[in-house]
């Protein structure tokens, strides 16, 4: 992102004075599940005219594109038309996130692709529908089982390292329509390979498409400080930079017959629009779908969801990833009936639409009416875009989307995070955008979950004063209680940690040891694992007529112990439960200790004093 975007990001403006008044039961459904009906309640002039002129502005990148992925998919051009218009108006209404714009996208095209490899030519287009209908049941079904939910554990790093990754994937794949150099390598080819054989072929870059692709950069810059000029002088309303950019290049291509001359430019687009109809296939089409289904259902989740996050992150705005999946799942379930390929939340065009000054999810709304308006009124002026113009935007999407801050922050904050950052980067241009996410994610589990199951033991003693504290390498240990103080998660992950830790402690029983104090209050999550590696400790010191004593105990483990049956094995008067009261559960621990020792106290032991003092543990 610009310096401008980092320190003011996007945000809606004072739409309105007075808080919306209360809404009925049905009202707050509809408001929940359909958030762009809830940004009305709020809604304003100028919030209108953000959305109209951003809408406008993703419309004009969204027409081309959406071509260019259905050809890439092996499908005629009309479907990524029409995914382009029913999708994206669909996932708008249900969008958690304000500017995430849905609609045919790289990633998916290349996936339905090796999907549809094995269907006949002539029944792709019928098989690609209800594929999406295949991708919509099953985001759906992930939406009703709330596993969308499951990313927040996902460390923001993947997301950085994502939009880095991508934004440099666009800008070398751009490259070749900037300097109008024509595309070598078959199209599900890697795109570093087709950017490596065009680069390389030889073939001079074309002047006047040069000349339009910096234009287009130029103008868009040179319009956006215009912008801010008015902005300061009380404009109200700013000028469409995008949509100025790519029209005065597509009147120039018009005017002057630049595409008799080498330009490339969008070419014919069919007037038709969808219409209703149910998605039918071969049953032995549909077998072999439903395979394939699931994995792409996936990776528009993720794709979607991560780029909804790092526009999020620019934004300040909260998601609901619950509500996200629900709209890509709608989405793609309701373009299965108007002729849709399957699609996701695109990176382009959001960011375009983030960058060109959206408000609410109504600018998604607002692109989808004007690409329909496109495809049956200026289809005729629409092809004269050029391609180099549409790059040159792109590439301005790519430079922005990036936050060069966050992204510092990042690699300078750990090596851990670094490492996610970089590997899913890496993982974008090297091997794919649409694995890139499943890598970071991967990553981040993996590493992740080690730090996360670490359990610390640290031994205690007790002072003159009658406190508690970590034993140092110089303190005497007492040969009648051990104090113990276990703190970390207790599940699977740490198994070999705690089962390392329990080992520990015998090793310093010696035969005169009675007792082994076990203090439990910073310790969490107990699970099967732990219970077994307990019941197990406490065998071993029954073996050796040693008693446990559970300090501190939490009510899931109390309720762990109850369920396995290990308070009667262990002895309920030998548990003690964490009270509200600090120091309390130990000073009863302490009290328990004690009575079972009796007069038998080693040389060391505090109670030796002439006139003990209670003991407080203060661990």
């Amino acid at each position: 992102m610009s310096q401008e975007l980092r320190t003011n990001p996007p945000r809606s403006p004072p739409i309105a004075a007075e808080s919306p008044p209360p809404a009925g039961r049905a009202a707050r459904w509809l408001y929940r599940h359909v958030p762009a009906f809830d940004s009305l309640r709020t809604y304003s002039v100028p919030a209108f005219g953000a959305d109209l002129m951003a809408g406008l502005t993703v419309a004009t990148v969204a027409v081309p594109q959406a071509m260019a992925y259905a050809t890439l998919a092996g499908l005629p051009p009309q479907y990524g038309l029409y995914t382009a218009v029913v999708m994206t108006a669909v996932g708008a209404l249900l969008d958690s996130s304000k500017q995430l714009i849905n609609g045919p996208t790289n990633a998916i095209s290349i996936a339905l692709l090796s999907a549809l490899a094995v269907i006949p030519e002539a029944d792709k287009a019928s098989a690609a529908v209800v594929f999406a209908l295949f991708v919509g049941l099953v985001q759906l079904g992930i939406t009703l089982l709330r596993l969308g939910d499951l990313t927040r554990y996902v460390s923001h790093a993947v997301i950085v390292g994502f939009t880095l990754g991508a934004g440099i994937m666009l800008v070398l794949d751009q490259l070749k329509n900037l300097v109008g150099l024509p595309a070598l390598g078959e199209a599900h080819d890697h795109f570093l390979k087709r950017f490596w054989l065009t680069m390389t072929s030889g073939q001079p870059w074309h002047a006047a498409t040069v000349t339009i692709g910096a234009g287009t950069i130029l103008l868009v810059v040179a319009v956006r400080k215009l912008n801010g000029w008015l902005k300061r002088h009380g404009a109200r309303f700013p000028i469409p930079q995008h949509l100025v950019a790519v029209a005065v290049m597509a009147a120039l291509v018009w005017g002057f017959g630049l595409e008799r001359r080498g330009v490339q430019i969008v070419g014919y687009i069919p007037p038709s629009l969808p219409r209703f109809e149910v998605p039918s296939a071969p049953w032995e089409y549909v077998r072999v779908l439903t395979g394939n289904a699931f994995g792409v259902a996936i990776l528009g989740l993720l794709e979607a969801i991560a780029m909804a996050k790092a526009i999020a992150a620019q934004t300040g705005q909260r998601l609901d990833i619950n509500q996200q999946c629900l709209s890509e799942g709608m989405a793609n379930l309701a373009g299965s009936f108007f002729h849709c390929m399957p699609g996701s939340g695109s990176l382009t065009r959001s960011a375009v639409n983030q960058q060109a000054g959206a408000v609410t999810q109504w600018s998604g709304v607002f692109s989808a009416i004007a690409v329909a308006v496109t495809i049956v009124l200026f289809a005729p002026l629409a092809q004269y875009i050029p391609r180099a113009s549409l790059a040159g935007l792109l590439m301005l999407a790519a430079f922005r989307m990036v936050d060069y801050r966050q992204l510092l922050f990042q690699l300078r904050a750990t090596r851990f995070d670094a490492l996610i950052v970089l590997a899913t980067a890496l993982a974008a241009i090297f091997i794919s955008v649409e694995f890139c996410i499943v890598i970071g994610v991967f990553l981040s589990f993996a590493l992740y979950v080690p730090r996360a199951a670490q359990v610390q033991l640290t031994e205690a003693v007790l002072t003159g004063d009658g406190q508690s504290r970590e034993r140092l390498p110089g303190d005497l240990r007492c040969g009648r209680m051990l104090l113990y103080n276990l703190e970390g998660e207790l599940s699977f992950g740490a198994a070999p940690e705690l089962d390392a830790h329990l080992t520990e402690i015998e090793k310093h029983i010696v035969p005169d040891t009675r007792i082994v104090l076990l203090y439990l209050r910073r310790a969490r999550n107990p699970d099967a694992t732990f219970l077994g590696l307990l019941r197990d400790f406490h065998a071993r010191l029954q073996k050796r007529k040693v008693e446990l004593i559970l300090c501190g105990v939490r009510p899931d483990l109390a309720k762990g112990l109850r369920s396995t049956k290990l308070d009667a094995v262990i002895g309920w008067p030998h548990i003690i439960l964490e009270t509200d009261q600090p120091g309390e559960s130990a000073q009863q621990a302490s009290n328990r200790a004690y009575a079972i020792l009796g007069p038998d106290v080693c040389p060391v032991c505090p109670r030796r004093k002439d006139k003990p003092e209670p003991l407080h543990f203060t661990i």
